[in-house]
C-alpha cells in the first residue's frame, strides 16, 4: 500500500520528467532527507577512514541526477534505484581514487563470515563492485537485487516492486547472490593476500 508522501513523490517525479522545474522545486526537500538515509547507509558500509561525508555523498548524485535531461522517472521507488545506482559509482570511484593515491592494489577487507553484506561489517566497495559486475554476468537480477537491497536500502516490498518479482524471488536471489558474493570476494581476498 502506497503512502500519501510515496504518492507525492511519484507525481512530483513524473511532472519534473516531464519539464516541470516547479515540480523539481518541490520534490527536493521531499526527498532529501531520504537520500541522506540512503547515503549514510553506504557510507555505513564503508570503512571508517572514508573522507567522503554524507552531504558531498547526497549533493553530488542529486547533481548528477538533476542533469539527467532525458530520464523519466516512474515512480519513488524507480527513483531511489537510479540514486542508489549514482551512489554506488561515486563511492566505487572515490575508494579508487584514495587506493591510487595510497599505493594501488592493496587488499583491505577479510570478509569473515556469510553475512558478509550485512550493515555491521566494512566492506571494500571496489571488491563488492568488481564481484557484482562478474554476478551480472551470469544473473543480472540477482546482481540488480544486491545492488538495490544493499546499495539502495530498499526494502523486499520495493526491489520486487521495482524488479516486476515477487517478494519471495527477491528473498531466495538476495540470499543466494550474498552467498556467491561471499566465496566470490573471499577468493579474491585470498589471491591478493598471496602464499
Amino acid at each position: 500500500m502506497h503512502t500519501h508522501k510515496e504518492e507525492q513523490i511519484s507525481a512530483l517525479l513524473q511532472a519534473w520528467s516531464s519539464g516541470d522545474q516547479d515540480a523539481l522545486e518541490q520534490l527536493t526537500p521531499i526527498v532529501y532527507d531520504e537520500l541522506r538515509r540512503l547515503a549514510r547507509h553506504f557510507l555505513r558500509n564503508e570503512r571508517a577512514h572514508i573522507t567522503l561525508q554524507t552531504t558531498a555523498l547526497v549533493n553530488e548524485a542529486y547533481l548528477k541526477m538533476v542533469d539527467f535531461k532525458r530520464m523519466r522517472f516512474k515512480d519513488r521507488a524507480h527513483f531511489f534505484a537510479v540514486s542508489a545506482q549514482l551512489m554506488r559509482r561515486i563511492l566505487v570511484d572515490h575508494s579508487r581514487r584514495r587506493n591510487l593515491k595510497r599505493g594501488g592494489n592493496v587488499p583491505h577487507v577479510s570478509i569473515e563470515d556469510t553475512n558478509a553484506l550485512a550493515p555491521e561489517h566494512p566492506i571494500d566497495l571496489i571488491l563488492l563492485d568488481n564481484a557484482l559486475h562478474a554476478l551480472a554476468q551470469f544473473d543480472s537480477r540477482k546482481a540488480r537485487v544486491v545492488e538495490l537491497r544493499f546499495f539502495g536500502g530498499l526494502s523486499v516490498e520495493e526491489t520486487a516492486e521495482i524488479l516486476s518479482v515477487s517478494s519471495i524471488t527477491v528473498m531466495r536471489d538476495w540470499n543466494t547472490a550474498r552467498a556467491w558474493l561471499y566465496r566470490e570476494m573471499s577468493g579474491a581476498c585470498s589471491e591478493s593476500a598471496g602464499p
